[in-house]
C-alpha cells in the first residue's frame, strides 16, 4: 500500500484536532504548550506533504516547515520563561488559578 496525499492530510488533521482538544481542555500551562507544539507539528506535516505531492522538485514546503520549527522553538523558550515567572509569583501553573490581568 502506497501512502497518498490523503493519508498525510488525514493524519495531520487528526494530529491537529488532538492538539486543539488538549489545548482547550488541559489545565496545566505546560500541557497546553505541549499541545500547541503538537498542532505546529501537524502544520509541518501538511507543508511537507503538500510540497511533495503538489510541487515536487522544489523545497518551498521544507523551507516553510523549518521556519515553523524555528518559530515554535522561540515560542517554547518564551512560554517556558512566562510559566516560570508565573510559578514564582503564584506557586502554581494551573491556568484556572492564574489570573494576572485582575487588579
Amino acid at each position: 500500500m502506497e501512502l497518498t496525499l490523503n493519508h498525510y492530510l488525514t493524519f495531520s488533521a487528526v494530529l491537529f484536532c488532538m492538539g486543539l482538544y488538549g489545548a482547550l481542555s488541559k489545565r496545566s500551562a505546560i500541557a497546553v504548550m505541549m499541545c500547541l507544539e503538537l498542532m505546529a507539528n501537524a502544520v509541518n506535516i501538511n507543508l511537507i506533504a503538500l510540497a511533495r505531492y503538489v510541487t515536487p522538485g522544489t523545497i518551498k514546503g521544507q523551507f516553510f516547515a523549518i521556519f515553523v520549527m524555528v518559530v515554535a522553538a522561540a515560542e517554547v523558550g518564551l512560554g517556558l520563561a512566562i510559566v516560570l515567572s508565573i510559578y514564582r509569583q503564584k506557586s502554581t501553573i494551573e491556568l484556572n488559578q492564574v489570573n494576572l490581568m485582575k487588579w
